[in-house]
């Protein structure tokens, strides 16, 4: 005999998939989970999780001063490269911008003073990626972003410092945002 009681749908059941990146809820499968979190000053490493998966930070010894950068393929969620663009000194940037191709997902997090080395040219391809608060970023400010190339959409995934937030000898706190970012329509054709 069929007892309800003994059936359950519970959402805790062992093939629910887990939230991931740290988010509450499971994305949809339209949707890549994405976590990306600031540098604190110049002491607390940035991190980027995508996919459920820790790409960069301070743990896995591979993000710098600078802009921290993960492109990943917008379809499969492939990361395509990552890194980290030393906005000391400025070398290469331009071109490392530039070079990513329309479509792809860039996520990006500062760690430290970002503005030295930033022109508008740098600025208007993140305004390309659908960043809205790139233009106002200014010097020791914490930055993060996910957005996607070649697109102008406005993103949702973007936040900037407080100034009211610098707490750390001049240095704002970190800052973060989360959710389920749109993968990219498949390609048709």
């Amino acid at each position: 005999a069929f007892d309800p009681f003994l059936s359950s749908s519970s959402s805790f059941s062992p093939t629910s998939p887990s939230p991931r990146c740290g988010l509450s809820a499971v994305c949809p499968s339209d949707r890549f989970a994405v976590h990306i979190r600031s540098g604190a000053a110049n002491i607390v490493g940035p991190k980027i999780c995508f996919d459920g998966k820790t790409i960069m930070s301070h743990v896995l010894n591979n993000v710098g001063p600078g802009l921290n950068v993960v492109v990943a393929d917008g379809e499969d969620g492939v990361v395509v490269k990552h890194g980290y663009l030393d906005m000391q000194d400025g070398k290469d940037i331009l071109d490392y911008l530039k070079s990513i191709k329309p479509g792809l997902i860039v996520l990006v997090a500062s760690f430290g003073d970002v503005t030295k080395k930033m022109t508008p040219e740098m600025r208007e391809i993140f305004v390309g990626m659908g960043s809205t608060l790139i233009r106002s970023v200014k010097q020791r400010d914490s930055w993060v972003f996910a957005g996607r190339a070649g697109t102008e959409i406005k993103s949702l995934f973007e936040k900037v410092s407080e100034p009211k937030t610098n707490i750390y000898e001049g240095w704002p706190e970190i800052v973060e945002v989360g959710g389920c970012f749109p993968r990219s329509p498949a390609a048709t054709g």
